[in-house]
């Protein structure tokens, strides 16, 4: 049996992107097909894309998706460190799903020694509620200028005695590389945690990488666990990048442009819409025009202000109001709903220096950002063929004005956002409204797309969760992770 007795297994990556994400989302999926009670867990994440808990915290959305995995409802105990950039060299710390303090890279690292407290007592109570934990890593074990109190990697490994999996991306290059050199830049503790290895995205003849797979086994003495195939069109919300692909509309589809904000937030909203079989989805990046087409969505942003003058900086100001000439529809989603308004007003520096930003003005509100955030897991019925909806609100801002009593939606009995009377523009703080068959169908209708496919986008989630886990008990030796979680390897 293991040496390690604390029912909790850590997935490390080479580099940012090389799969843990995904590998934990499908181990936690394995594990709870197999009968065991087992929850993700990531130290610390710094990401702007972020869910709602049932009690009203804020955890990384990749952290959601991976309790959807094991079949749980997310909790602030999974994710008790959320980093959330608002500028180059800073962020919004939460700890234990709350808000704390702004704070710059140099104020956090000093900070770092009270975060692995809240760190280590969501572990504590996460190893008396569950029979596994599965923790996902942060970039790179190997970065050497943040190994001093880390707390995402190595740091807290040794701080709970867990073993460690060493993940790598072949699909990169330079696999064999990757996980040498990590392996070579460890302290000889953390080396002796690490378990074995495993490679991502493989594509090909498997027989031609075994030279290379025995070559690492003998230098290192370590096992390669398992290869896991690159699985063609995979699906699973992304941690932090946008996932750009396209997916080949039909001949009846709709033209929609989402212009990236340099802190876009919650890009995660418009996965429904990308994959739908009928629409075009199209994100326009720095430098680059606003297309011609049916819907412009402007999406959330953790810096509005900031990204109100990026985008006019971009001319986008200036194509939304000609894509409204020409009667083309508008929704703007949290802070893509406040810069709709005449201005956003940040008097106590909430999410940059204290000021006030003219908005787009395009409809009749506007904006004070306050002290306490919304954090809220909301259920109503559109305005729009009194569809039902359902998402949650992340934002600090309070709206006022003559708009609002066209609301876009009635939630729990209160009016929510803005659809303007003649019909071309919704605000609202709804994020993950078009997650659910009924709203989503009903905002492509109002944005003209007609003879609407039925899509269930929970299906498709729950279909690429399953193939993830077929995958993995297929290629990954599965009998070593049981035995280092303390379960019994017949499973």
């Amino acid at each position: 049996m293991s040496i390690f007795r604390n029912k909790t297994l850590m997935v490390q990556g080479t580099t940012s992107d090389a799969g843990k994400s995904v590998l934990v989302a499908g181990l936690c999926r394995v594990l709870a097909r197999k009968g065991i009670n087992v929850a993700p867990f990531k130290p610390q994440n710094m990401a702007l894309n972020s869910a709602v808990t049932m009690e009203g915290g804020e955890i990384g959305r990749a952290q959601a998706v991976q309790a959807k995995a094991a079949g749980i409802e997310p909790h602030t105990d999974f994710n008790p460190v959320l980093l959330k950039p608002n500028s180059d060299i800073g962020a919004q710390v939460i700890i234990h799903g709350k808000a704390i303090m702004d704070m710059d890279a140099q104020d956090y690292h000093h900070y770092k020694t009270t975060a692995m407290q809240a760190v280590l007592q969501s572990h504590q109570r996460l190893t008396e509620q569950f029979d596994a934990i599965v923790v996902e890593g942060a970039g790179s074990p190997a970065e050497i200028n943040l190994r001093d109190h880390d707390i995402a990697n190595m740091g807290f490994a040794e701080a709970v005695d867990c073993p460690v999996i060493l993940i790598a991306d072949i699909d990169r290059g330079g696999v064999f590389a990757h996980l040498v050199g990590t392996l070579e830049l460890l302290s000889d503790s953390e080396r002796q945690r690490v378990i074995g290895f495993v490679i991502n995205r493989f594509r090909g003849d498997i027989t031609l990488l075994q030279p290379g797979i025995d070559w690492l086994e003998d230098y290192t003495g370590k096992p390669v666990l398992g290869t896991l195939p690159y699985l063609q069109g995979f699906h699973l919300e992304a941690e932090d990048a946008i996932n750009a692909d396209q997916v080949d509309p039909g001949s009846n589809h709709l033209k929609v442009a989402i212009p990236v904000l340099s802190r876009i937030s919650n890009h995660t909203d418009f996965d429904a819409l990308r994959l739908h079989p009928q629409v075009n989805l199209q994100f326009v990046g720095p430098g680059e025009a606003i297309p011609a087409c049916d819907l412009i969505i402007l999406p959330g942003s953790k810096s509005v202000r900031s990204d109100l003058a990026w985008l006019r900086e971009q001319g986008w100001d200036q194509a939304i109001q000609k894509h409204l000439r020409y009667e083309g529809k508008v929704i703007g989603i949290c802070g893509g709903f406040q810069m709709l308004g005449h201005s956003v007003n940040d008097p106590l520096g909430i999410e940059s220096e204290p000021g006030e930003s003219a908005g787009l003005g395009f409809i009749d509100i506007q904006t004070v950002l306050k002290k306490d955030k919304q954090l809220k897991q909301r259920r109503g019925k559109l305005n729009i063929n009194n569809a039902f909806v359902e998402g949650y609100e992340i934002h600090a801002g309070i709206c006022t004005g003559p708009a609002l009593d066209h609301p876009f939606a009635i939630i729990e009995g209160k009016p929510e956002g803005v659809i303007d009377p003649g019909g071309q523009i919704i605000g609202t703080y709804l994020h993950g409204v078009f997650d659910q068959a009924e709203a989503r169908d009903a905002l492509l209708q109002w944005a003209g797309l007609q003879q609407i496919e039925s899509f269930d986008y929970n299906a498709l989630q729950e279909r690429e969760i399953n193939r993830l886990a077929d995958t993995i008990e297929q290629h990954l030796d599965l009998s070593v992770i049981f035995e280092h979680l303390n379960l019994a390897t017949e499973l």
